[in-house]
């Protein structure tokens, strides 16, 4: 397997979590409200709102350790993106860049005559 196609499912993978941390905080954000809508009712047990509230701690924490390995992983990755960047820049020469833009631009601007001539 060649280092991109690495860094591609490494990718792929820092994004299914980042997704999943979406999906966790919406859901945690909904066990909050739930439980205190659940404390708000005055026919409500006590332990109920403590199991809700349980049930919110530890999603919690398991968003807090989805963070933990999205931090850390986000870092290789943003280490090999710098690198690779570097790499680019290093290869990559100014002039030719240059001269494509200035080309398109210059066919733009005949583009543009051609528009104004009909």
């Amino acid at each position: 397997m060649s280092h991109r196609k690495i860094m591609e499912d490494y990718y792929c993978d820092i994004d299914n979590l980042a997704d999943l941390l979406s999906k966790l905080t919406n859901c945690y954000r909904l066990l909050i409200g739930s439980a205190g809508e659940l404390n708000s009712i005055a026919l409500a047990h006590k332990k109920d709102v403590k199991s809700a509230i349980d049930r919110v701690n530890k999603l919690g924490d398991t968003i807090d350790g989805i963070i933990n390995v999205l931090n850390e992983s986000s870092e290789c990755y943003m280490d090999y993106c710098e690198l690779h960047s570097e790499i680019i820049k290093g290869k990559i020469k100014m002039e030719y860049i240059e001269n494509e833009i200035n080309e398109e631009l210059f066919l733009n601007d005949l583009d543009g005559d051609d528009d104004k001539k009909e």
